[in-house]
């Protein structure tokens, strides 16, 4: 797309006569930060035997913001011509010089906005000056861009980027590297049939000026109501017979199925090289049978894996002397992990430790399970002066794990899988804490997990005297903080919610205001937890 700005110099060439002997002499001009400016100009002036060039500027003539943020200009002449001789101009204005290196250095210390004039004369008259003008346009005005909302039908499903661009003389829009086509309204699109995680979209106009935003694919999330399992839980028919009938009476449509648990035990027969070389490997139930059964049933298999927390990979590391892998004390050794024992939590910013985890998500992924949802993607709470983290580097702990959700959600997407993480209810106001930035992460997840435990809440928050006593309130006030934290990304939220009692009685009622708490928030999908996987029927009406 193109509008007219100033006319460009024809082949480059602009006429210029002395009016005695002439000589040959050359103007550079040489601009700092000329990246987005790559394509250098090379202005040939021709006059008889004389031959003057200007290099520094577009084909167009047009300087950017990046060729005028430090503008060195210089002046050389060919065949040792007299360079203190000449006068230089611009706009009219005369223009301070000092001569280095054979060149004439033109102090400029800025250039204003708009068309302008470089002109050099012989103040001497001397006989082998030419003399020579130049115009050109200084314009550090980038242009507007303007990105649709994009949708998919799931995720890795094809989409189509939309968007607008303004007030630029010519403009190449650049989404993950391509360019394409702009239209004379401004408009472009480009589908991509398995698109990236992050759609970067970067927009120059004719000055080298750039505007970049980018685009996630907001992926509708499904309704969802699950009920957690162990897998030890699968395995016993008393435990899972259940909940598998609560499916089939359509009180629930998926099933939250441990991966890999708290005490980093894997529950089925994985080929992941180091769940098999640590001993991680249980195989506590078929995951192909699983999902065949649940699947035949209409309902959906989520799979969760505790990242972080994982004795047997901290264990197994400490033994192999590999104590990267572990969160540290201040003094290099093991952190005692708080009321987790010692040799409990592993780095979240050793890549070994990163890749293992998203390694058991990828493989399960492949497998058919429909979701991947972490749990313990975090730090160890406790004040963070007692820990270290090898390979942190300049990163925060909030940054490293909302990077490693980042990474993750690259590899299942793909497969067509959604990723979800399981916060603190904290975490919406007190994100260092943990280490879970809630806006960061849903930048990269599909959903956000919190775990908004009425019993977990202590007195007084949101305004709760007894959050315990009082489901509804904590659940309704502390779910409209998550809606906040997510809202504008890519996420959406779909909480943990308490079925089972901690210090208060909590029957079908207690349950049902819950979930009554967040459909009013607008989360019509939910979690429940109970450890002993014991879920009351009578608090959960039939879908529709």
């Amino acid at each position: 797309m193109s509008y007219r700005k100033e006319p460009s110099f024809e082949n480059g060439r602009v006429n210029m006569r002395g009016k005695r002997l002439r000589t040959r002499f050359t103007v550079i001009a040489i601009a700092l930060l000329v990246p987005v400016c790559a394509a250098v100009g090379a202005f040939a002036i021709q006059a008889s035997s004389s031959r003057l060039q200007v290099e520094g500027l577009s084909s167009k003539g047009v300087l950017g913001r990046a060729d005028v943020r430090n503008p060195r200009l210089a002046v050389t002449a060919e065949e040792g011509a007299d360079l203190a001789g000449l006068e230089v101009r611009l706009d009219g204005n005369p223009v301070h010089t000092h001569q280095a290196g054979g060149r004439l250095i033109l102090d400029i210390p800025s250039f204003a906005e708009g068309k302008h004039e470089l002109t050099a004369t012989s103040r001497s008259g001397l006989p082998f000056l030419d003399d020579m003008s130049r115009t050109f346009t200084v314009d550090t005005t980038a242009p507007k861009l303007r990105l649709s909302p994009t949708r998919a039908t799931g995720p890795g499903a094809p989409v189509t980027v939309r968007g607008r661009v303004e007030d630029a003389s010519e403009v190449k829009v650049s989404i993950a590297g391509a360019p394409v086509t702009v239209g004379d309204d401004g408009t472009f699109s480009r589908r991509f049939e398995k698109p990236p995680a992050r759609i970067e979209v970067a927009a120059t106009d004719a000055a080298g000026n750039v505007t970049r935003d980018h685009v996630n694919a907001v992926v509708p999330y499904p309704l969802t109501r699950a009920a957690h399992l162990t897998a030890i839980g699968w395995s016993a028919t008393e435990v899972r017979n259940p909940v598998l009938q609560l499916v089939k009476d359509k009180k629930l449509n998926a099933v939250e199925l441990d991966i890999k648990d708290e005490n980093g035990e894997v529950g089925y027969d994985s080929s992941v090289p180091l769940a098999r070389e640590i001993g991680a490997v249980k195989n506590r139930y078929d995951a192909h049978q699983v999902i065949e059964t649940l699947h035949g049933m209409g309902a959906r298999v989520i799979g969760r894996i505790v990242a972080f927390r994982d004795p047997i990979l901290a264990q197994a590391s400490h033994r192999q002397g590999k104590d990267h892998r572990l969160v540290q004390a201040p003094d290099g050794s093991p952190y005692d992990g708080g009321h987790y024992g010692t040799l409990s939590f592993t780095n979240f910013a050793d890549p070994e430790v990163r890749q293992y985890n998203i390694d058991l998500a990828t493989e399960a992924a492949k497998l058919g399970f429909d979701d991947i949802l972490y749990d313990y993607v975090r730090r160890p709470d406790g004040k963070l002066s007692t820990m270290r983290f090898p390979g942190l580097g300049d990163q925060t702990p909030e940054q490293s794990i909302a990077e490693f959700v980042a990474d993750t959600q690259r590899r299942i997407q793909p497969e067509g899988k959604y990723l979800g993480v399981s916060v603190f209810g904290i975490a919406a106001t007190r994100p260092t804490e943990i280490a879970q930035d809630i806006p960061a992460m849903a930048q990269h997840a599909d959903y956000i997990a919190p775990m908004v435990y009425p019993s977990h809440w202590a007195a007084g928050e949101y305004g709760v005297a007894s959050p315990n006593e009082s489901p509804y309130e904590i659940v309704d006030r502390s779910l409209a903080d998550f809606a906040k934290q997510v809202k504008g990304t890519r996420a959406t939220v779909v909480p943990w919610l308490q079925d089972f009692s901690l210090g208060v009685h909590y029957g079908p009622t207690e349950v049902a205001d819950q979930i009554r708490a967040a459909a009013g928030d607008g989360m019509n999908s939910f979690l429940l937890w109970n450890a002993g996987a014991t879920y009351q029927e009578a608090a959960l009406t039939t879908l529709r």
